[in-house]
């Protein structure tokens, strides 16, 4: 395989940084008309019929049948729990207090991939930054639990959901690891954004969310920010991940994890009207330090680089 030009990595990676930093504010807008699980199951499906289409054109051969059972299971830990998670609760949850959670998704694979098995123990120096983590999930979820009623307690079942979230995407990174893929990622994208994109369908209408869904109150900017989801966040965003992950090595690529919630902290701050507190900033200072950390640290390790890249080619991140 020919190397790939630099201005190309450079691009990729910008794609990455910038794109999957402004969905979060990209969902907020879309959320605004459109009910939460409809709006991301809409956006995956869309998105996942179109790389499948792309790959048909390029002439790619359908999913095997014994790939769509593994399909469905990681679709739903990533899709519907982990995208889920953030669609929901970016109803109460401001987008970049949102992002810094997920950023601690890393730390989520670490933890998880020792205690399975898949990965080495922790040294001291990873045990620190996940130390260090944690405490700042504590100063940032501690004004929205010590506070009662109103709009705190909204704010703190979203945490939770956000929190919990995320533990089922790095568990269904996890499982991706063992589960057969499509050769081509392309169609492994598009049949895991189809799937996952199915069930929050279906959550969407057991929730009863098509009772609130109105085609005529839908406005432009909310509009705007699914076609910006499926476009440019899925089929853009995913696309430059994948290129990434065949070109480089997984460790940088996960180097997104704490790049992203800067760009939505500053997305938020400057067209969401959200503001910056004093925890906010302390909490986003120890998450961003404990997993350049716990990636930086877990260079050196055999296993552990291609997991923290939290998605393996050719499966599909979210």
């Amino acid at each position: 395989m020919a190397a790939p030009a630099r201005p190309v990595i450079i691009l990729a990676f910008a794609a990455v940084y910038l794109i999957w930093g402004s969905t979060f504010l990209a969902i907020f807008y879309a959320i605004q008309t459109i009910p939460p699980f409809l709006m991301a199951g809409s956006r995956f499906v869309c998105a996942g019929m179109i790389m499948y289409v792309i790959g048909l054109l390029r002439g790619d051969k359908h999913p095997p049948p014994n790939t769509w059972m593994g399909a469905f299971i990681v679709g739903g830990c990533l899709l519907l729990c982990g995208n889920g998670a953030v669609t929901i609760s970016e109803q109460w949850v401001p987008t970049g207090l949102a992002a810094l959670l997920v950023a601690t998704e890393p730390i989520d694979v670490a933890l998880l991939s020792w205690l399975t098995g898949i990965g080495p123990r922790p040294s001291g120096f990873v045990w620190l930054g996940l130390v260090t983590g944690f405490c700042g999930v504590g100063v940032l979820v501690s004004p929205a639990f010590t506070s009662s009623g109103g709009a705190s307690s909204h704010v703190g079942f979203g945490i939770a959901i956000l929190l919990v979230g995320s533990f089922l995407w790095a568990a269904g990174s996890l499982y991706a690891l063992k589960v057969k893929h499509p050769a081509s990622f392309i169609m492994s994208a598009g049949q895991q954004m189809l799937c996952g994109g199915l069930l929050l369908l279906l959550a969407g209408f057991a929730f009863g969310q098509y009772h609130q869904f109105d085609l005529h109150r839908i406005t432009w900017l909310s509009l705007a920010g699914w076609i910006y989801l499926v476009l440019i966040g899925a089929l853009l965003g995913y696309t430059a991940y994948f290129y990434l992950l065949r070109h480089c090595a997984p460790a940088n690529v996960a180097t997104y994890a704490y790049v992203n919630p800067v760009v939505a902290i500053i997305l938020g701050t400057c067209f969401a009207g959200e503001r910056l507190s004093p925890s906010t900033l302390i909490g986003a200072g120890l998450i961003i330090a404990s997993v350049i950390v716990v990636i930086t640290a877990q260079q050196t390790k055999t296993k552990m680089p291609e997991i923290l890249a939290v998605i393996p080619e050719p499966a599909e991140h979210t």
